[in-house]
């Protein structure tokens, strides 16, 4: 299973960066680029106009090796990387619908909030039914990482959680998506533990698309990494919220998007906060600006700084998460 791991991982990671030659030039032609937002930090306008929807190239190198290299684990009926992808593809796809309305307008404007959720509480419960349907979650089962034990629950109280936890991730990677590579970085550690977890566990279906996702991120990283050539735009950062929240749940395990997913949460819950923080003190910040990764900027880290810093946390947290699902239940 170790070498599919790495063919998965070195295919993915060639055609995305294949892709990423013929991409970049060609969205540049057609003057699809990023808008910044003007509240923004200042010297973020020099980032103006540099193409957007650059999430396109890891896709197709993740969608092309499921369909290849899964061909086996199709032939088993196995089709767990196949329902992983789909449903990160109806994510890409709204945020595709996102970059696009943003691109035609020239304003960081697309989708309203309320047409965003709507289409993202519709795709969470398609990935829960669909994957109930083949057999591959336990809606009165939740394994708690760490303790190797669970927690029985109700089917409405499960399936209200799930939708809870994967609008939430998607909407936590999209946050971290901010600076040059930042979400591409911290989100390969996950990608590689959800491939080693899967391995150990014999889910090689899961463990293709897991190392097909860390493949197809590091290739765009050469292209994403600052200065940033191209950014992923909401096309790639929803599309990665889908497949890091989808991955867990084909492992029929959630909850390990809490210790794995800490960075998404940090960013996250400093949004929460200096948003609370302003309303209750009428107009004072707890941070310089928010998210976290913008709040560091202000305080006079460069963006390669914390690019190492939350990449070294993700990394941690990975290891940690792989330790809590395997040591533990063999201890």
């Amino acid at each position: 299973m170790i070498l599919d791991l790495i063919w998965a991982f070195t295919g993915s990671f060639l055609v995305t960066v294949a892709v990423g030659l013929v991409l970049i030039p060609a969205l540049r032609r057609m003057h699809a680029g990023q808008t910044i937002k003007e509240n923004g930090p200042a010297w973020h306008s020099g980032k103006q106009g540099t193409p957007t929807m650059g999430g396109l190239m890891f896709i197709a190198g993740i969608s092309f090796m499921c369909a290849v290299g899964g061909l086996d684990e199709i032939a088993a009926g196995d089709w767990r990387h196949i329902i992983i992808l789909v449903f990160s593809l109806l994510f890409g796809l709204i945020g595709f619908l996102d970059d696009y309305e943003k691109v035609k307008k020239k304003q960081n404007l697309g989708l309203t909030a309320v047409q965003k959720l709507i289409l993202q509480v519709a795709a969470a419960v398609v990935l829960i039914l669909l994957l109930r349907l083949e057999g591959h979650l336990n809606f009165h089962a939740l394994y708690i990482p760490f303790f190797d034990i669970t927690w029985n629950i109700p089917y409405p109280v499960y399936l209200a959680l799930a939708v809870f936890i994967i609008v939430g991730c998607v909407n936590a990677v999209n946050i971290t998506d901010g600076i040059d590579g930042l979400a591409a970085g911290v989100t390969t550690p996950v990608a590689i533990c959800y491939a080693a977890i899967a391995a150990v566990w014999g889910y090689s279906s899961v463990g293709l698309f897991g190392a097909a996702l860390a493949g197809g991120l590091v290739g765009f990283l050469i292209f994403n990494f600052y200065p940033a050539k191209v950014f992923m735009g909401d096309t790639g950062s929803l599309f990665l919220g889908g497949a890091v929240c989808a991955t867990a749940f084909a492992l029929d395990m959630p909850l390990i998007l809490v210790p794995l997913g800490l960075v998404y949460i940090v960013e996250t819950l400093s949004d929460i906060i200096q948003v609370v923080y302003f309303k209750l003190t009428h107009g004072k910040r707890f941070f310089k600006m928010a998210p976290l990764h913008h709040h560091l900027e202000l305080s006079g880290w460069g963006e390669r700084r914390i690019f190492a810093v939350f990449v070294s946390v993700s990394a941690a947290m990975a290891i940690l998460s792989f330790f809590g699902t395997y040591l533990r239940v063999r201890i």
